[in-house]
């Protein structure tokens, strides 16, 4: 498996979805898995322990803890998709691009999941070689609309 989708509320399955698409047009293995940070510390603890995947990409909305507790229990990449929950989502924004020093999360727009997923796979693709040239056809696509 190679990217693990994750989510804070069963709410942001919207977003999941868009993310999984992305990956399944790209070819990436992937999985998805709803997990509170704050809820249930303990089963999001365990599911990083014991996850093989190569990118996380985290959706959470109001204090968005998510991105954040896993950054600081792993040393790969996370990518943050703050949720429209509260606030237009710029309280989700803020709280995941203002990770202390030691838990970096590179975060996108706000809803934005494809843009998660299409980093994944940029990051992905640094070890891959056949993944670039798919992300260069779903660039090329979207150009012509």
């Amino acid at each position: 498996m190679r990217v693990a989708i994750l989510a804070g509320s069963k709410s942001d399955e919207k977003l999941i979805n868009e993310a999984s698409e992305v990956l399944k047009n790209l070819g990436i293995e992937h999985e998805s898995a709803v997990i509170s940070a704050h809820r249930d510390p303990e089963r999001l603890r365990e599911y990083l322990l014991n996850s093989d995947a190569d990118v996380f990409i985290a959706i959470a909305g109001l204090a968005a803890h998510l991105p954040g507790v896993i950054a600081s229990r792993t040393i790969k990449p996370v990518i943050g998709v703050p949720v429209s929950a509260k606030l237009n989502g710029l309280d989700s924004l803020l709280s995941s691009v203002q990770m202390p020093f030691g838990a970096p999360v590179a975060t996108v727009g706000i809803d934005n999941a494809r843009n998660a997923a299409l980093l994944a796979a940029e990051i992905l693709a640094l070890k891959d070689p056949e993944i670039a040239p798919k992300i260069l056809q779903l660039r090329e696509s979207l150009r012509r609309g």
